[in-house]
């Protein structure tokens, strides 16, 4: 694992964009680290104090989250008290200058701070505000608390994970969450592209749940037209054969996607069952589902006599996508990962190492890098007040009475 590389650091692709980041936890926080990932100056406002939450989820190193160093690297921190006048009035000194405000709290405390999108575009018409939620800002729904599992489920995700007959289970990341601040990205990119031509801001409002929502395929237009409810299918991909987790000889499973037309036959041809790929029954997609039980047995019995290794040796040979169950273990080790700059590494205060997830998308001109590591609880705080015109006298006036830190 390595660093970036000098030379990759090519000039930023959102260098010059100044983001506000009211929000915590996880979905708006990271959507403001994907934009600074890409250059874009972030300046992360948290409540003095604790700061924000995600300080402390999971595992601790020296007493901070070690998911703390992902998803607040590359950003400023300023500790300040948005509850408190003085407070509110330094986010609206800020977001007259920002170019993106991004906030996920429940819907209408923004408007009970005097901070909603009505006073900051009166005051900045080109700033452009992400809005996320669990249920969106209107709706009979808005006022709902909603986190990304609720979501989740909500957006028919969870119906469908789990095996046939037992009870759903979770998605082990927070998906919903992380699904709503792709989203937001998206939003925040495409209404740059509208305030380019027009000068204007916008307000961008992402629910969790339609973020998910927005990823189940063909479920609804299949009900719509059939009536068919897509229940829970284990390991397989309904409707798509053959696609599944094949137990091996020593434990393991290999992921086969044997379910394209060519791809089904040199598969059938590789384990043996030239029966199966000759059958004109089995020419398509339709036919195969039709007899995915008897498929499915066959590519079983295949695998069972031998190891995961040998499996997918076999399976690349004959251009058959296949892959292995991958632990983070096996993510640490692999040599794809490593050579695509997925394994990057962090400096932590004390002199030790932290491997931390690469930059995505790649980009070839203007790529992503990793500038700075994750802020202190208002590392920054003096810095960017300075910067909107404060004094010495009155930045130590707001810490005496709490407001910043």
């Amino acid at each position: 694992m390595a660093s970036t590389p000098p030379q990759a650091q090519a000039p930023a692709a959102l260098a010059g964009l100044k983001v506000l980041e009211l929000g915590q936890l996880i979905a708006g926080p990271f959507a403001a680290k994907t934009l600074a990932d890409f250059g874009a100056e972030v300046i992360k406002i948290e409540p003095p104090g604790a700061g924000d939450p995600l300080r402390k989820w999971r595992l601790l190193k020296d007493g901070n989250s070690v998911w703390w160093q992902v998803q607040s690297r590359n950003k400023r921190s300023l500790a300040l008290d948005l509850r408190k006048p003085e407070g509110q009035d330094v986010v609206r000194r800020l977001a007259a200058e920002a170019d993106v405000l991004i906030e996920n709290f429940r819907p209408g405390a923004m408007e009970g701070w005097g901070l909603g999108p009505d006073a900051l575009l009166a005051a900045n018409p080109r700033l452009i505000m992400l809005r996320i939620s669990g249920y969106g800002q209107t709706g009979p729904y808005r006022d709902r608390p909603g986190f990304g599992v609720v979501a989740e489920a909500m957006g028919g995700l969870r119906h469908l994970t789990a095996e046939p007959g037992r009870v759903p289970v979770r998605v082990g990341v927070s998906i919903g969450d992380t699904l709503a601040a792709l989203h937001g990205v998206i939003g925040i990119l495409l209404a740059l592209q509208h305030r380019h031509a027009t000068g204007q801001g916008q307000v961008i409002d992402v629910a969790l749940y339609e973020a998910v929502f927005n990823c189940m395929e063909s479920l609804l237009p299949e009900y719509s037209a059939f009536g068919a409810v897509r229940g829970p299918a284990g390991s397989a991909l309904p409707g798509i054969a053959p696609s599944n987790a094949y137990r091996c000889s020593d434990g393991g499973y290999a992921l086969i996607a044997g379910n394209g037309d060519s791809i089904f036959r040199r598969l059938m041809a590789l384990i043996g069952r030239q029966d199966l790929a000759d059958d004109p029954a089995l020419a398509d997609n339709a036919g195969r589902v039709q007899r995915v039980t008897e498929i499915d047995d066959a590519i079983g019995a295949w695998t069972a006599r031998l190891t995961v290794d040998e499996v997918l040796e076999q399976l690349n040979g004959a251009a058959v996508p296949a892959g292995r169950i991958y632990t983070v273990a096996d993510i640490a080790a692999d040599p794809h990962y490593r050579a695509r700059g997925m394994l990057d590494e962090v400096e932590m205060a004390d002199g030790s190492r932290l491997a931390v997830p690469g930059i995505v998308p790649k980009l070839s001109a203007t790529p992503g890098r990793h500038r700075r590591p994750a802020p202190t609880l208002g590392q920054d705080s003096d810095g960017v007040l300075r910067e909107i015109g404060l004094t010495e006298a009155q930045i130590q006036a707001l810490r005496e009475r709490g407001i910043v830190n």
